[in-house]
């Protein structure tokens, strides 16, 4: 099989599993959503403590222990991913499956927002009116929820920050990955064994197949993490730019028709306003990719 082909695959394979958490978070109820984070960091952070011994990275991670600021870059990233599991979790297992959806269809948006107020990018006019439209679209749908939709403001804005402390670190995403999980560790270690000594653990209340489950969090986080890194080597970026919208496809399917959600004719319209913006930054971003290939080539065989 064409690595191309292959790297599709592997990329779809990734966003796919990401878009179906929704059914695999309520399977660890009545567990609440920080004591599921918990697990998920604590199991994550032995799985990726495997997978550096396995893929012989351990020169890779003291690196990162021996850089100050890439440290400091990827402890910031160890918080602003824990408020994204955290809130993710929350909202799947609070019957706010479709918001969820809504935090990771406006992200690339909020991402080239974050670039122009924090890194001063300058924006081309067809991304200021795609972000023009997704803002009108948050305000449509603060009226139709009777509120902000603060879990998919918390989810775009903390995976945005994600990206950028990734982004400015410049590391590999095994190694930087296991790094973070093993930052919150001690803490979640810390909260776990405090709900086992109060009595508020949800782990071993529901008998061993329930609790076997929670060993499962680390496998359902390095996994597609895998298939994502062996997609990113072998596909362009404008290919995972596309196929990062199956996630918050498979998720608002879930919501709307699986989970039943409601879907009032003001959440339509506020949705279709974040379709038609993201249909316009991606056409945008395309064709400029394409037209900057183009100078490229045309420089080159000038020269």
């Amino acid at each position: 099989m064409p690595d191309a082909r292959r790297g599709l695959l592997l990329g779809a394979a990734a966003y796919l599993m990401w878009g179906a958490f929704p059914l695999y978070w309520p399977l660890l109820e009545p567990a609440g959503a920080v004591e599921i984070l918990g697990h998920r960091v604590i199991w994550s952070c032995l799985v990726m403590g495997v997978l550096i011994l396995l893929l012989r990275r351990r020169e890779q991670l003291a690196a990162i222990w021996r850089d100050r600021r890439v440290r400091l870059v990827l402890t910031v990233a160890a918080g602003v991913i824990s408020v994204n599991w955290a809130t993710y979790i929350w909202g799947v297992n609070n019957d706010r499956v479709v918001e969820t959806s809504l935090g990771y269809f406006i992200n690339p948006l909020v991402t080239v927002l974050m670039g122009v107020v924090i890194l001063h990018e300058v924006l081309r006019p067809l991304q200021w009116v795609a972000l023009g439209i997704a803002s009108g679209a948050v305000v449509v749908l603060t009226v139709d929820y009777g509120r902000p939709p603060l879990v998919a403001l918390v989810l775009a804005f903390s995976f945005g920050s994600y990206g950028l402390c990734k982004k400015t670190a410049d590391v590999g995403a095994v190694e930087s990955l296991t790094y973070e999980t093993a930052v919150i560790a001690p803490f979640a270690a810390a909260y776990l064994v405090w709900l086992g000594v109060t009595g508020g653990s949800g782990f071993a209340s529901q008998g061993v197949g329930h609790s076997m489950l929670f060993l499962t969090t680390g496998i359902v986080t390095a996994v597609p993490l895998i298939c994502f890194g062996a997609a990113a080597t072998r596909v362009s970026m404008v290919s995972l730019g596309l196929l990062q919208y199956l996630a918050p496809i498979l998720q608002f399917a879930l919501g709307v028709l699986y989970f039943h959600e409601a879907m009032p004719p003001g959440r339509w319209i506020g949705f279709i306003l974040v379709w038609i913006a993201l249909m316009i930054f991606t056409v945008e971003a395309i064709n400029h990719r394409r037209r900057q290939l183009r100078l490229t080539v045309e420089a080159s065989s000038a020269a």
